[in-house]
């Protein structure tokens, strides 16, 4: 199946297709799903000398990885206070090193690789009413005083509106070592150069079964694998495969759009430096200028899995929102796909027996987090689990309903957040 439409994939590199699983292969780890986090684990684990195979159901960065907001952010989806509250201080310190290292995975990936991904570094959290601006500035002092980052700078209204041509924001936090990239051709870059260092890509292979045991036995419609190792990586794409830790994620529906080339003069009188911006809201506004001059804008989520107004049109109003000086801009491309959230929005990175791992609820930080957690995989392969294993501290619940209630249950819960935003 093709990539959908979107700017990412009308603006991808040329990159050459990898040809299904055919017949029986073994090697030492096989890789499940080719986004940032299945591409970045066959990566490390070739570097290390393993035998990969990384099996992808459609194509590589077919999934959230290739069509996300593209925001490489520090931290995680929830307040640090919170995962503190699980762990312990010195635990959840841990865990922000590994975000703030997540950071640096893509600053050196990038430029060991030459991945030609548009990456630009600065990154503004906005607030649109005064209680998020104190929430922006205890979050400074927390960030400084706890965790030793020092980096933000808390911006007033004015400063936000030197950056920004709009007043709805009534403050920010920017931070230049976040930032943001083209992230299927981030996505693209990393199996590329897990393939120079050794790995095996097979695309259209959809893993039907995993027969767990040691060795792990893959099927796909064509062929088998058998490994040593597994690595599960599929993000908000869990259709079709039923494991333990599936129902702990939920893949909530996400949406971008792209404007008509806006020409360099107008789109920098918009966004004046090539930042990304995300809101504090809960159901929240991003957005960023493309390389071609395009303004990339998401916004709103579907918990029901079901889009029942029309995206473009209900996306490009909140846009509007911001900059009412777009009315009467063309959208070029519209589109959306899933994330993988999980009830708590804290990573979930674990294993079932004792060789099959997996990488999952991202919850929207999945850019810097993905390439971090495949590195945190390939140590906890070659029997270097101490940093992986500090994720297992963290409790995880299946959301209420079960299987088929499910759904529902978060749509209700939702609502009272969206409310809140309104407050």
């Amino acid at each position: 199946m093709p990539h959908v439409r979107s700017y990412y994939a009308a603006s991808a590199n040329a990159t050459p297709g990898h040809g299904p699983l055919d017949g029986d292969a073994t090697c030492d780890v096989c890789v499940i799903g080719a986004g940032i986090a299945g591409c970045a684990t066959a990566l490390e684990l070739a570097e290390r000398g393993y035998r990969v195979i990384l099996l992808e159901a459609e194509r590589v960065g077919w999934g959230a990885s290739g069509r996300s907001g593209g925001q490489a952010i520090f931290g995680y989806s929830t307040a640090m206070s919170n995962l503190a509250a699980q762990v312990g201080p010195d635990v959840a310190h841990r865990m922000w090193g590994v975000s703030v290292e997540a950071l640096e995975f893509v600053r050196e990936r990038v430029a060991r690789h030459a991945i030609d991904c548009d990456l630009h570094w600065g990154h503004l959290h906005v607030a649109t009413k005064p209680r998020q601006r104190r929430e922006l500035l205890e979050l400074q002092a927390e960030l400084a005083g706890q965790y030793d980052y020092h980096s933000p700078r808390f911006l007033e209204r004015d400063g936000v509106e030197a950056l920004l041509a709009t007043t709805r924001y009534c403050a920010g936090l920017l931070d230049p070592r976040s930032g943001h990239l083209h992230p299927l051709n981030y996505t693209l870059g990393l199996s590329q150069a897990a393939a120079a260092a050794g790995a095996r890509i097979c695309e259209d292979s959809p893993v039907t079964r995993i027969e767990r045991g040691d060795p792990l036995r893959l099927v796909t419609p064509r062929g088998t694998v058998t490994a040593r190792h597994a690595v599960l990586t599929r993000g908000g794409y869990v259709a079709g495969l039923h494991v333990p830790s599936d129902w702990r994620v939920m893949p909530v529906g996400t949406y971008v759009v792209a404007t008509e080339p806006l020409g360099e003069e107008r789109i920098a009188a918009l966004v004046r430096e090539h930042i990304a911006v995300a809101d504090v809201n809960f159901v929240l506004d991003y957005f960023r200028r493309s390389a071609d001059h395009r303004l990339l804008f998401g916004g709103r989520v579907s918990y029901s899995g079901i889009d029942g107004r029309d995206t473009g049109g209900a996306t490009g109003a909140r846009m509007r929102r911001v900059f009412p000086q777009l009315a009467g801009t063309r959208l070029d491309y519209v589109w959306g796909g899933y994330v993988d959230i999980t009830m708590n929005r804290t990573p979930d990175f674990g294993r079932l027996d004792g060789n099959l791992y997996y990488l999952q609820g991202f919850s929207g930080h999945g850019i810097a987090l993905a390439g971090m957690a495949g590195r945190l995989a390939a140590a906890a392969v070659a029997g270097q689990a101490e940093r992986f294993d500090l994720f297992g501290g963290l409790t995880h619940h299946p959301f209420p309903g079960g299987r088929w209630l499910r759904t529902p249950a978060l749509v209700l819960a939702m609502a009272w957040y969206r409310l809140r935003d309104l407050l």
